[in-house]
């Protein structure tokens, strides 16, 4: 199976070496897609059969803890996550790459950009339904989520997690009463990817997305950027994330599916799929 190793220092000072799982399928243009939270690449299926039609090589990996990537104790702050997909680009010696990060994946697309895109790697960039700028709120911040409401994700992980992901799933995907835009059998798919995964990486990885601040690294980003977001999102609501995002970014091409809840990717797959290769090959 393909694997890049990366030897990287976190925050408690410790050297560790971790295994990055990845799938490269495609030839053309590198796209490298970055999932979200609490899922990992398998998340993805329904870009890895259309976007290689398309004069597109794509590359989609398993973020630390998730999938079949290592599972350290330590290391999910977002400079060791940025720090893994740095040892991807450079292991794999990709250039002109557009990365796509989804939800969580779009603190890693910003972190990278403003700390290791010196040489350029990067040309393009998108951020979907992503957690960027900033979501907790603060003085500073008032249009985040209240730190009780991730205290409280903590406590339901830790008792019983299983639980949660399947309840979570239903508002990741806009399921409701009358509103099913998922088939039952998608949605226990869906638990299956969740669940592999350590439950520590879950929470850990949850408090990283949480209370990471990346407003300076979005100011510092002048490549050219694609920010798409769901009106309908419940999981990361688009006034706290895309809006104040442009803001930082103005330059940025904004688009906003009115109907479309967080995990727009699969929801709104055939439209989604055509934003991101009309944005990948113009």
């Amino acid at each position: 199976m393909p694997f890049i190793l990366n030897s990287s220092v976190s925050l408690s000072g410790a050297s560790e070496e971790v295994q990055i799982y990845y799938e490269e399928i495609g030839r053309g243009k590198p796209v490298v897609l970055i999932h979200g939270w609490p899922l990992n690449h398998e998340m993805w299926e329904y870009q890895l059969n259309e976007l290689p039609k398309h004069n597109i090589r794509v590359i989609a990996y398993d973020r630390r803890g998730f999938g079949k990537s290592s599972r350290p104790w330590q290391g999910y702050d977002y400079d060791s996550l940025a720090s893994d997909l740095h040892a991807l680009l450079e292991t794999l010696d990709l250039n002109d790459v557009t990365l796509v990060g989804f939800s969580m994946g779009g603190g890693e697309v910003a972190r990278y950009l403003s700390k290791y895109n010196t040489a350029g790697r990067v040309t393009k960039a998108a951020l979907i339904s992503a957690v960027t700028p900033f979501l907790l709120k603060t003085e500073d911040n008032p249009t985040g989520l209240p730190q009780e409401m991730f205290d409280d994700i903590k406590q339901q992980l830790e008792e019983d997690r299983p639980k949660f992901l399947a309840t979570f799933a239903k508002k990741f995907y806009g399921v409701h009463l009358f509103s099913n835009p998922v088939s039952e059998e998608f949605l226990q798919r869906d638990q299956i990817l969740t669940l592999n995964s350590a439950g520590y990486a879950t929470i850990k990885a949850m408090q990283a997305w949480s209370t990471t601040d990346f407003r300076a690294d979005l100011a510092a980003i002048k490549i050219p950027l694609l920010v798409l977001h769901g009106k309908a999102d419940e999981t990361v609501p688009i006034d706290a994330s895309a809006e104040e995002t442009i803001k930082i970014v103005p330059q940025a091409e904004y688009v906003v599916y009115d109907d479309a809840p967080h995990g727009l990717f699969y929801t709104h797959k055939n439209r989604f799929n055509e934003e991101i290769i009309n944005f990948v090959n113009r």
